[in-house]
């Protein structure tokens, strides 16, 4: 390997164009020091005093009401046919006002129309049934 010192017989020294990144790089390497050492330890812990053993079960099971959707839009109450939705609605409402609020199952048919499962979902919820669960969407995986 060659080195090249001077420029043989002139006197005049050459031109340096490179910079020098030496002291760039020093700074920036105590700047990323200062960085982690002034960065606090992320240790969040909280200390909980958690029960021990099974929960009891609920003293009461809850009513499950099940609301199936054909594929045609028919909507059915525990099996039985609804004729129209203020009769859904009436229903609904009288299963809200219960002191113990009923669970939902709702279960759509592959080929429901979503107008009308959205319309059973906008009027539960809108009627005050808060537990409200869409059930059998393994039909939906294709």
């Amino acid at each position: 390997m060659a080195m090249n010192v001077g420029s043989g017989g002139s006197g005049d020294p050459d031109v340096m164009i490179d910079i020098n990144t030496t002291p760039l790089i020093d700074v920036m390497l105590v700047l990323l020091v200062m960085l982690i050492i002034t960065i606090p330890i992320q240790l969040h812990a909280i200390n909980l005093n958690l029960p021990v053993g099974n929960p009891p079960p609920p003293l009461v099971q809850p009513e499950v009401l099940k609301i199936d959707i054909d594929g045609s839009g028919t909507v059915y109450w525990n099996g039985e046919v609804v004729p129209d939705r203020a009769t859904l609605e009436e229903k609904i409402k009288a299963a809200a006002a219960k002191s113990v609020q009923p669970e939902l199952h709702l279960r759509p048919d592959k080929n429901a129309k979503y107008e009308v499962v959205a319309g059973v979902m906008a009027s539960a919820q809108r009627l005050g049934l808060t537990k409200i669960g869409i059930v059998g969407s393994e039909q939906f995986i294709e």
